[in-house]
This record gives structure tokens, sequence and C-alpha cells, in this order.
């Protein structure tokens, strides 16, 4: 699949061959699906925590004698129908994660870029290039390169340019900046456009092609 390779003020430089095996791959949207919902589950902390019966302050006696009052028997004021006392079936601290092999996750990763590039939200730049860490500066060329639509930017390598383009882009609220080994299916799935420095599709054919 041939792109446009564009520079930072939108103007079409030449053009690139995307990667077969990473941009036209099988489109598995159960796999995407299941990669999804494994980040996200991830993700979760699990600290939520409620008190059991054993856990409330009180209830040491019991609330009156077992029989001759008429009244249902009660052995402390902190059981779970008592106000203020324990839960029963509430939540406790747990590990919400899910485990997925490399490949599947790889695969899944290969058939979220696929469908960007079928809709056509890849977007080649020749170099991304911001000469100072200003926030008008990389918002001028996203809007050349992506227009309204919100971008995921993909780069290469963490060098000097890295830092740089990740604090012009801090305060972006429609752009991320991402280096190509920490891509992952959320942030491809979540953002309209795919911004990718013509060195960056080397960086993603050695991870994930």
């Amino acid at each position: 699949m041939k792109v446009d390779v564009l520079d930072l003020k939108g103007n079409k430089v030449r053009e690139v061959e995307l990667p077969a095996a990473l941009f036209e791959a099988p489109v598995n949207v159960d796999l995407m699906h299941q990669a999804y919902v494994r980040q996200m589950a991830n993700a979760r902390l699990g600290t939520h925590d409620t008190k059991v019966r054993s856990e409330v302050a009180g209830g040491g006696r019991k609330p009156w004698k077992q029989k001759g009052t008429g009244r249902a028997r009660q052995g402390s004021r902190r059981a779970a129908q008592w106000v203020g006392g324990g839960r029963i079936h509430t939540p406790h601290p747990r590990s919400y994660e899910q485990r997925m092999p490399k490949k599947m996750r790889q695969a899944a990763l290969r058939s979220a870029l696929s469908v960007k590039a079928a809709e056509a939200s890849i977007v080649v730049v020749d170099e991304l290039n911001i000469e100072e860490p200003k926030t008008r500066l990389m918002a001028d060329a996203l809007g050349k390169l992506v227009g309204s639509s919100t971008a995921l930017v993909l780069m290469p390598v963490k060098d000097q340019n890295y830092e740089t383009v990740m604090r012009c882009a801090n305060n972006i609220e429609s752009a991320k900046v991402l280096l190509a080994s920490y891509l992952n299916v959320r942030d491809v799935l979540n953002f309209e456009k795919v911004v990718l420095p013509v060195k960056t599709i080397d960086a993603l054919v050695a991870q994930f092609g």
C-alpha cells in the first residue's frame, strides 16, 4: 500500500510503501476486542475495599438475650442487617490482570493498524522535527497534517527530538505522543489519525513485524 509522505506544512514530498505485514494484515475484530479489554482490565488498580463484620468497630455484646423477648435472635449489632454493620458480597482488593500471549497481542496490533490504513487514517510525515518546545508549533503542524482530527504521534526512538515533541504535545488534548515500542491497541483505536515519521515505520517493523 502506497501513501503520500508529507512535510510539516502538509505538502506532499514523495510516496512510501507501507509494509503489508503490518498495514494489510487480516483484520480480527474479536482479537482486537480481547486485547482492548485486557489492557483496560490491567490498568485497574483493584484497591477498592469494604469492611466485613469482623472489621467494623463495636458489636462486642449480644443485643438482647436469645429467648423470651419476642424478637428475632441477634448476635451482634454489627451484623450485615444492622445499620452501621459490616457488608457482605462487596468488593475487596483483587487483581484484574488478564494474560494474553505475545503473538496474539501483536496480531491484534497488526489488525488495528490495518483498520487505520484501510480507512486512510495513517499520516506519514517525512520528518517530525520541532525547533522549539512550544505548543503552538506542534499545534500548527498537526493542524496541517490531520486537521481537526485527534492524532496519535508515534516516534521511532527516545532522543532529544522525542523529548521536544513530547513537551510540545503535552498541552494538546487531542494529541498523544508515544514511542513506537509502546504502541498499544487502545491508543490506536481511540485516536482518529496515526501520525508516523518515516523512520517510525522501520521501528514498527522491527518491533511488531
